[in-house]
């Protein structure tokens, strides 16, 4: 149904430092997967498809939200629960992508079982603190808990 999707997304790269190749391939696939494949129904009742820009500031997810009838919302979630699971899953990520550089197979697949454990944990979160503004299936949350963890990038 295209009234409950997303249509376009886009980060606020103003205060973002520099990405790694891999944190920046991850913001990629996240945001192709999640153009190619998503729910996103706020509770609002506008009508999609919706264009999103997505943004940090003091501490605060900024989710500017345009529908296609032009109706805009923000929606603003505090990030300090997300803290603990962003720098786990950081911590992780950077142990898996020097596996990966050393070409350790069976350390990449538990490392990867440890991240995909994390990233569960943080989209769940993301649909919980979401629930009372805009509806979200698992991918979707995934999806937006990985652009998430890119815009935690700061200088």
């Amino acid at each position: 149904m295209t009234a409950h999707r997303i249509a376009s997304i886009t980060l606020d790269e103003r205060s973002v430092v520099r990405r790694s190749p891999e944190i920046e391939s991850e913001r990629a696939a996240a945001i192709a997967d999640l153009l190619h494949e998503n729910s996103f129904a706020p509770v609002s009742g506008h009508s999609g498809p919706f264009a999103l820009h997505l943004a940090v500031e003091e501490n605060r997810l900024l989710i500017e939200v345009t529908g296609a009838d032009g109706a805009a919302q923000t929606i603003q979630m505090g990030l300090g629960p997300f803290r603990r699971i962003v720098k786990d899953y950081f911590v992780v990520c950077e142990s898996y992508y020097d596996a990966v550089r050393r070409q350790n197979l069976s350390q990449v697949e538990a490392i990867d079982a440890g991240r995909r454990a994390l990233h569960n944990e943080g989209s769940a979160l993301l649909t919980e603190r979401l629930a009372d503004k805009v509806s979200v299936d698992h991918d979707t949350a995934r999806r937006l808990f990985t652009l998430i963890c890119v815009l935690h990038l700061r200088a």
